[in-house]
């Protein structure tokens, strides 16, 4: 029976941490469509969050992305070759990218380089009372600290996910070439025909719902920071995890939907 007991105590504690930690991300959702209606932006702070966010992760997403393209020829080459269908190297390659791979590969790097920092940046805030200070100063932290990320995040994610699946498909289309020999003109008809316009979309919509729910997941954890330097371990910790298992969640329903 004390077995018992100290499991559904344990299950009971778990289920409440996370019930609380989801009501608070609801909330501060609400808080931030409130200011949306008008907007409520700090000029400078949203143009260098833009900049941290986005200009500052265009190398690695570059990278990651040429990367990504390159293996998915590579695993789909195998088949290719085998039945020696080359005017698909291209469709292969790029409906996963676009569609999936790109999304997720390029959200995960996202979340853990730009949403850990966000979470360290406004959770070190928080410890140090300098929340408290804004709010002393009639200054809306809200509007001063959130907006401003949510918005560079949405947007900024949104258009390295455009620039990763371009990168994406050239790293493709040269790696089918170089190992497969399947020149570069074959590999774009066949994105061409093969290849429709939603398929691009689809990636797109999943962009805008993974910015969107990093940007709140970091936002909330590091707003609710406490315990000093060791609670912003944690909240970071909790952050990059929290986001991870949105990513995956998200991709799920808008894949389902989509079906």
């Amino acid at each position: 029976m004390k077995l018992i007991s100290a499991i559904l105590s344990l299950v009971g504690t778990k289920f409440l941490s996370w019930s609380n930690e989801v009501g608070g991300m609801i909330l501060l959702s609400w808080d931030i469509l409130r200011n949306c209606v008008p907007p409520k932006l700090d000029g400078p702070e949203t143009w260098r969050n833009l900049y941290r966010v986005g200009v500052k992760s265009f190398p690695i997403v570059v990278v990651t992305a040429m990367l990504t393209g390159a293996i998915m020829v590579i695993q789909s080459g195998m088949y290719i070759k085998e039945y020696g269908a080359y005017g698909l190297l291209g469709w292969g390659a790029g409906y996963s990218v676009l569609r999936e791979v790109g999304p997720i590969m390029i959200g995960l790097m996202f979340s853990g380089r730009v949403g850990a920092n966000n979470t360290a940046e406004l959770g070190t805030m928080r410890v140090t009372d300098q929340v408290d200070a804004l709010r002393a100063l009639a200054i809306d932290p809200i509007a001063y600290l959130v907006m401003p990320r949510v918005l560079a995040m949405v947007v900024m994610l949104f258009l390295l996910v455009v620039i990763g699946d371009l990168t994406a498909l050239i790293g493709g289309a040269y790696t089918g070439q170089v190992l497969l020999g399947v020149d570069a003109k074959l590999f774009a008809w066949s994105i061409v025909n093969y290849i429709l316009l939603e398929d691009f979309t689809h990636g797109l919509i999943k962009a805008v719902a993974f910015g969107f729910a990093i940007a709140l997941i970091s936002c909330h954890f590091g707003m609710r920071t406490t315990g000093g330097a060791v609670g912003v371990g944690r909240a970071v910790n909790a952050s990059v995890v929290a986001s991870a298992i949105a990513i995956f969640v998200l991709d799920y329903f808008i894949t389902y939907m989509d079906a």
